[in-house]
This record gives structure tokens, C-alpha cells and sequence, in this order.
């Protein structure tokens, strides 16, 4: 009886895990107004580019990062596209995810069928990434347009955006399960704002004191930027496997975690 319901917990169904992504595929499908909310997504990166990374990058100069030097908005880019890929991951495993969770019912209506937790924490997690790949395949396009990355360095960032968005999706599922109501979100979103302001985003994590820098190496959206602006500038080193070994880490446990939480408040 027990290794009966072991199986039945581990089991996977990628045709189940289709199930929930052709959900939200439906949704998207029904109206304008959803379209509008992905859209707009991408807009708040692109805006600070354009405004910091651009304006504020005529007054800095360039850069000089392990020993390559770079104008200011090529050092600014990749960091707000990691930023896209990580905003659009959480927007639809935070808020979207928790109304379907707390308001809507909607897996519990899922449950009914044969797909399980770990199913549906799965298709929603690739729900997510698909939306951020939507904000960083047209960030890139911007990037080489604007010639702040060469279409090599934009090609071999694209895998690792999904990444990033499959490690913040992940966590942001998990930390929707434990939110109480929608007041709850400030604190997450205060938190997202500080990773995006001191994540060597805008300067390098170097002209911080030490116990500061060391902080910000903590944090997940520092690798995430690491990971990303190696690529894209090709500035290629072993650190971005450690950088790539943190978000898998996030991926993973976020992910059981997430699925966990699911069951136990839907199954048991």
C-alpha cells in the first residue's frame, strides 16, 4: 500500500503537465485583456535601459569588468534582461498563481482529474517561463539592435534567461502558497525591488564594502546576472557554473516545495 502511493506521488504524465499549460493557453486565448497585462511586462526593463543604462551611460563612460572594458549600457543590458526573465516568471507564479490557488479554485477543479500536484506545479512553472522567454527573446532583439550584444552572445543568453526564469518561477510558486492575502505581496515585492537595485545591476558588486559585496553574492538575482551578462558579453569563466548550479539548485527545490504545498493544502 505504501509504495503504491509513493509511485502514485512521483508519478509523472508529460501529456497531464500538457493538460495544465493548454489551460492557460485557453485563458490567454480569451480576451484582450491578457495579452495587454503580458505586453506591458516587458516595458519596465526597457525603460530602464533605455533611461540608465543609455542616458545615465553617456555621463558614467565605460567600464572596465575582469579586465574588459565596456560602455555603461553594454554592462546595464544584460543585467535588465535578467531582470525580464525573472519578472516575467514571477508575475504569472505569484499573483496569477495564488488567485488560481486562493480565489478561483482552479486546481482544485484541476484535481478532480487525474493530474496531481507536482503536475500542475510543473505546467505552471512552464506556463511561466514561456511568458518570460516572450520578454527576453524581444529584449535580445533589442540588445542587437542597439548593438549591445552580438547575435552569438544573444543566441548563447537565451538558454540561460529560461534558466532564470525556471529558478525565480519556481520560488516565487513555492512563496505564493505561504501568502496569507495580498498584503503579503509588498514584502515580496520590496524584496524584489532590493535584489534589482544592488544585484550588480547598475555597478559592479566590487564598489561595494566586503561584507556588503558578500551579501549580494547571497542573493539569486546576482547570479542570475552574472550568468547572463557572461554570456552575452563573453566574458566566459568557471564562475558562471557556479552561477548556473545556484539557479538549478532553485529550480528543484522550489519546485518540490511548491508541489508539497499544493498537496497539502488541496489534499489533505
Amino acid at each position: 500500500m505504501m509504495t503504491t502511493l509513493v509511485a502514485a506521488r512521483v508519478s509523472l504524465s508529460p501529456s497531464r503537465v500538457g493538460a495544465v499549460i493548454n489551460r492557460n493557453v485557453g485563458a490567454l486565448r480569451s480576451g484582450p485583456a491578457y495579452w495587454v497585462v503580458l505586453i506591458s511586462g516587458f516595458f519596465e526593463p526597457l525603460l530602464y535601459l533605455l533611461s540608465i543604462g543609455v542616458g545615465v551611460g553617456a555621463l558614467v563612460g565605460d567600464l572596465t569588468v575582469d579586465g574588459h572594458t565596456m560602455s555603461y549600457a553594454a554592462f546595464v543590458a544584460p543585467a535588465m534582461l535578467a531582470v525580464s526573465a525573472m519578472s516575467g516568471a514571477l508575475a504569472e507564479t505569484t499573483f496569477n498563481f495564488f488567485f488560481k490557488l486562493k480565489y478561483m479554485k482552479t486546481f482544485e477543479a484541476v484535481l478532480a482529474t487525474p493530474v496531481r500536484p507536482f503536475e500542475i506545479a510543473l505546467g505552471e512553472l512552464v506556463w511561466a517561463v514561456v511568458r518570460g522567454s516572450v520578454y527576453t527573446a524581444i529584449f535580445l532583439g533589442f540588445m542587437v539592435a542597439l548593438g549591445l550584444s552580438s547575435v552569438a552572445g544573444a543566441l548563447a543568453a537565451f538558454p540561460a534567461t529560461v534558466l532564470v526564469g525556471l529558478a525565480f518561477g519556481a520560488v516565487g510558486m513555492w512563496v505564493s502558497t505561504l501568502m496569507r492575502g495580498w498584503q503579503d505581496f509588498d514584502l515580496m515585492g520590496t524584496g524584489q525591488f532590493a535584489m534589482f537595485l544592488f544585484s550588480g545591476t547598475f555597478s559592479p558588486v566590487q564598489n561595494y564594502p566586503v561584507g556588503v559585496e558578500v551579501l549580494i553574492q547571497l542573493t539569486p538575482l546576482y547570479h542570475a546576472v552574472e550568468l547572463v551578462r557572461g554570456l552575452c558579453t563573453g566574458i566566459v569563466g568557471p564562475g558562471l557554473l557556479v552561477n548556473a548550479a545556484y539557479l538549478v539548485v532553485m529550480t528543484v527545490g522550489g519546485l518540490w516545495l511548491a508541489s508539497r504545498r499544493v498537496e497539502k493544502m488541496l489534499c489533505e
